[in-house]
């Protein structure tokens, strides 16, 4: 096989070749988007599931979706150490300054400019310690108390008048929303409360972790009807044949069918390892078609890879106290387990390992999926667990409790 002609693409938000299983919210949000508008209310959409599973390839497409619906898009990716409002400014004042030059500078641009100008003001916004500026006066009285709760939905309204009168809309799309504070997310669940209460041509596209639906529910009891909160999981295995099968068939390759059962097999149906496993075995067939040998002599390779890169990055940033908690998740299997089974494997109280598990749930490695118990965020990566914590090893610090 010629390396360079690989139809697959392992990596952070890279398209697959083949983008399948999501047919059905790809059709939401074209139905989403059209009736936005056409000035008919219509749930935003918040995309739930683990790591690996696609959710920002597929936030990617739905950009790409608004773009073909003349929709204007901001594409935002939440993180720890940087505000929503500063992540969302330069933002809207692009926008804002796109919508201007449509036409002249209309009433409604004027006016979004100038709250954005207050409001930028209130929140003292800077990007990389560069005060962001506007060259027009601010409204007083607008979305300038430097209440977040109070002055985003008043932003999102005077941006969101604006796109209304240029007959356009605007679409946020919103990676990672877990790591947003308590209070950003309830000033953005605000937010969007007013555009759906007023009818404004605001979208918001969001996606993060499972957690994401109790985290929503529990700061505004009504985020249920503001949203849709499709959940993104595996592959079916009739989906993940096509996601292996039709790449290489287009390049006149041949994948054998045991080598894909092999595949999904081994990878769960995870799209992230689908595409690893399929690069590999590209790479390493011997002959003009890819078989089980083949994915049987690279899966050591792939596994070696994901522990280096995918694994590691995110072991690297846990504590010793933490490593051991997920080690005795690991060591139950790789469903979820109620916490006080967890606790128990470790020796200590339950109390003792509350701390431990809420830092864990914050830096999105573990979330419950039910009250009480606690599952892995990040796919297989109770047997990574397993592999950088022997038992041997697992059980000298089991002893000495947390």
């Amino acid at each position: 096989m010629e390396k360079v002609k690989n139809p697959f693409s392992p990596g952070a938000g890279s398209p697959p070749p083949e983008l399948v299983g999501r047919d059905e919210i790809i059709e939401g949000a074209r139905v989403l988007f059209d009736r936005v508008k056409h000035g008919r209310s219509e749930k935003s959409m918040i995309l739930v599931g683990l790591r690996g599973v696609g959710k920002t390839v597929l936030l990617n497409e739905l950009m790409r979706e608004a773009k073909r619906s003349d929709c204007h898009t901001i594409m935002i990716e939440a993180h720890e150490g940087k505000s929503l409002a500063a992540l969302l400014t330069p933002y809207l004042r692009t926008t804002l300054f796109g919508l201007d030059r449509i036409a002249n500078m209309s009433d409604k641009a004027r006016r979004g400019l100038a709250v954005l100008k207050g409001f930028i003001g209130a929140v003292k916004v800077k990007v990389s310690e560069i005060e962001i500026g506007l060259d027009i006066d601010a409204e007083q009285g607008v979305a300038d108390s430097g209440d977040l709760e109070s002055d985003l939905p008043n932003l999102f309204i005077a941006v969101a008048e604006a796109a209304q009168e240029r007959n356009t809309v605007i679409v946020l799309l919103l990676d990672e929303i877990q790591y947003l504070s308590e209070k950003e997310l309830s000033a953005l669940i605000m937010a969007m409360h007013k555009m759906q209460q007023l009818q404004l041509p605001l979208i918001l596209i969001g996606a993060g972790l499972p957690i994401l639906t109790r985290m929503a529910g529990e700061s505004k009891s009504y985020a249920e009807r503001l949203f849709e909160f499709p959940a993104i999981g595996p592959l079916s295995k009739s989906d993940a044949y096509k996601a292996l099968v039709d790449p290489v068939k287009n390049a006149g390759v041949e994948f054998n069918k045991n080598a894909v059962d092999e595949i999904f097999r081994v990878t769960k149906g995870y799209p992230y390892f689908i595409q690893e496993w399929g690069y590999q075995a590209w790479n390493h067939a011997e002959g003009s078609a890819i078989v089980l040998s083949d994915v049987q002599k690279t899966t050591k390779l792939v596994i070696a890879r994901l522990d280096a890169n995918f694994f590691r990055v995110r072991f690297d940033r846990l504590t010793p106290s933490e490593k051991r908690y997920l080690r005795a998740m690991a060591q139950l299997g790789p469903e979820a387990h109620r916490s006080g089974d967890i606790a128990e494997m470790l020796g200590v109280k339950l109390s003792t390992v509350a701390p431990t598990r809420a830092n864990l749930i914050n830096k999105g490695m573990i979330y419950s999926p039910t009250y009480g118990d606690m599952a892995f965020s990040v796919p297989l990566f109770d047997e990574y667990m397993r592999r950088a914590m022997p038992e041997n090893e697992a059980g000298q610090r089991k002893s000495k409790g947390m």
